[in-house]
């Protein structure tokens, strides 16, 4: 018996860990999941993401592929119980899929999908899950804003700078906010994203909501390519990666 390739879907609460991805001095979901496999298939487990989200951002859809030795497969897919005996509460192991050896959890992942929540009075059961706004938002202006990414490919306005990518070109599909209980969830789906892209956009998108810009200047600032120019960043806690596809996985 040789070695064998799997994915595993997971969802997480962040709030408790710096992001996914290992990291020395922080403790990160990865660090943990790889942990529960190691003990349970009893040999070093390494996954690979199929993103890096950062400090404080959940996922209710998240996958990673790793690779297991000498072990039969039913016993790796019947092991979804065992390894969350293993994890904290905050992570939660889904299920576990056969793939091909060269199958991979990244560069393989062709549409993914991003929520990110905004209420505007004190909520302490939204505390880490969605970002406390203040200020009255025109959800009209901001979705007709919104639109806009639809007709552009080059983010760099969005993007992290000093990223190790190898372009900014992305192609978003659908992109609008919906009002839900009071609060507002904006949807954001693409065939790729850019480092803090998501929380980017939200931040310039909130500024077209208070009216500190108009949609004019929003479709500027796309086209100036630079990061000075968008608005903040968002806090990470009411950012939500919620879908992940791959052309092999239903």
């Amino acid at each position: 018996m040789s070695k064998k390739r799997y994915f595993i879907q997971i969802a997480y609460d962040g709030s408790l860990y710096h992001g996914w991805q290992i990291q020395p001095n922080a403790i990160t979901v990865q660090e943990l999941l790889d942990g529960a496999m190691s003990i349970i298939f009893r040999q070093p487990i390494e996954t690979l993401g199929c993103g890096r989200t950062d400090a404080g951002v959940h996922s209710t859809e998240f996958f990673a592929h790793f690779d297991v030795e000498n072990i039969d497969e039913v016993k790796v897919l019947n092991s979804i119980a065992s390894i969350n005996a293993k994890l904290p509460y905050q992570i939660a192991a889904k299920r576990i899929v056969p793939v091909a050896n060269d199958a991979h959890a990244r560069f393989h992942a062709t549409a993914r999908a991003y929520k990110y929540y905004i209420h505007f009075e004190k909520d302490p059961f939204k505390l880490n899950r969605s970002w406390l706004v203040k200020d009255k938002l025109d959800i009209n202006l901001m979705n007709k804003a919104a639109s806009e990414l639809l007709n552009y490919t080059d983010f760099s306005c969005f993007s992290k700078s000093n990223t190790q990518t190898f372009t900014n070109n992305c192609k978003i599909v659908q992109a609008v906010f919906e009002e839900q209980d009071g609060s507002i969830v904006f949807t954001i789906e693409a065939d790729r994203f850019l480092r803090n892209m998501v929380r980017a956009i939200v931040g310039t998108l909130v500024r077209v909501g208070k009216k500190e810009i108009d949609i004019e200047d929003f479709k500027v600032i796309i086209d100036s390519k630079n990061r000075s120019n968008a608005g903040q960043s968002v806090p990470a806690c009411g950012l939500y990666l919620v879908k992940v596809e791959y052309p092999y996985i239903n």
